[in-house]
């Protein structure tokens, strides 16, 4: 109960820091723009999306608000933000993580400012996919520990590519959605342990997620997530399987199943996802 009463009251929060600008946007369809991603983006909770957040059209403005914890054996990151979309084009966001190593008694941070750009197409009435280019530039406010391991610097920025495309009645009647994501970084763990390092090169990772929209106001889905090793340390792909309920246009609840593999040589990192957004 605590946990939900903290991220109740960030996302409250974050929806008054960005409500004088908004207007109240209602133009797309439930649940088409997805969640929030865990590094700011409207997309899935792992993986940016073409979408851009909230519900706006080409003549409207639109807002969200997130905040996402993710409990795994040995690990918790929490993460909170906000989005704003203009018109329909571009995707201006602010996230903050806080990484809480429980075997150390440590906590890493980092600030990430985004923005998205849809180059093309529509989720559901272009003929081929929406197509988006984004980036996450990323600083970290605790480096001592990525430098300590070989980071070579505490700020990087993100670069991602992609492709989503709704698909009304595809499976028996039901609607399909599919995203791929191909990411330029050199973040190690997100991030949280700073950038480049032994190999110092950047990575062209692989993204994906699909959903299956049971009606209209709950998905369910999985994601996959390509990590780069740039330290060494055996960066695993990740993984969750997630439903996520839309009960209006204005909040969506996630739960997701993590398979995070080994992080910082401590193997079997599975646990669970809530998030919850807000959007105007």
């Amino acid at each position: 109960m605590k946990v939900m009463n903290n991220l109740v009251k960030h996302l409250v929060t974050s929806l008054f820091l960005i409500f004088p600008i908004l207007c109240f946007a209602n133009g797309k369809l439930l649940a088409t723009p997805g969640v929030s991603q865990i590094e700011g983006s409207a997309g899935g909770g792992l993986v940016p999306w073409a979408q851009l957040a909230g519900y706006a059209t080409d003549d409207e403005i639109a807002g969200a608000a997130f905040c996402s914890q993710a409990n795994i054996k040995d690990f918790q990151l929490n993460s909170c933000g906000v989005q704003v979309n203009l018109y329909n084009r571009l995707e201006l966001s602010f996230a903050k993580q806080t990484f809480n190593v429980d075997p150390l008694s440590l906590t890493l941070s980092q600030k990430i400012v985004g923005v998205k750009l849809r180059l093309y197409g529509d989720l559901i009435y272009s003929e081929w996919p929406q197509l988006s280019i984004g980036g996450q530039h990323k600083s970290l406010l605790t480096p001592e520990v990525a430098e300590s391991l070989g980071s070579r610097s505490e700020t990087g920025t993100d670069v991602y590519l992609a492709a989503s495309k709704l698909h009304l009645g595809l499976l028996s009647g039901y609607n399909v959605l599919w995203n791929l994501t191909a990411r330029y970084t050199k973040a190690n763990k997100l991030g949280l342990l700073g950038f480049g390092g032994e190999h110092n090169k950047p990575f062209i990772n692989t993204e994906a997620s699909v959903a299956i929209l049971i009606n209209k106001h709950l998905a369910i889905g999985t994601e996959y997530r390509q990590k780069p090793d740039n330290l060494g340390l055996k960066e695993d792909d990740w993984q969750d399987i997630f439903i996520a309920w839309f009960p209006n246009k204005h909040i969506n609840l996630t739960l997701a199943y993590l398979d995070l593999g080994a992080i910082a040589a401590i193997p079997n990192q599975t646990g669970w996802y809530f998030s919850i957004s807000g959007a105007l």
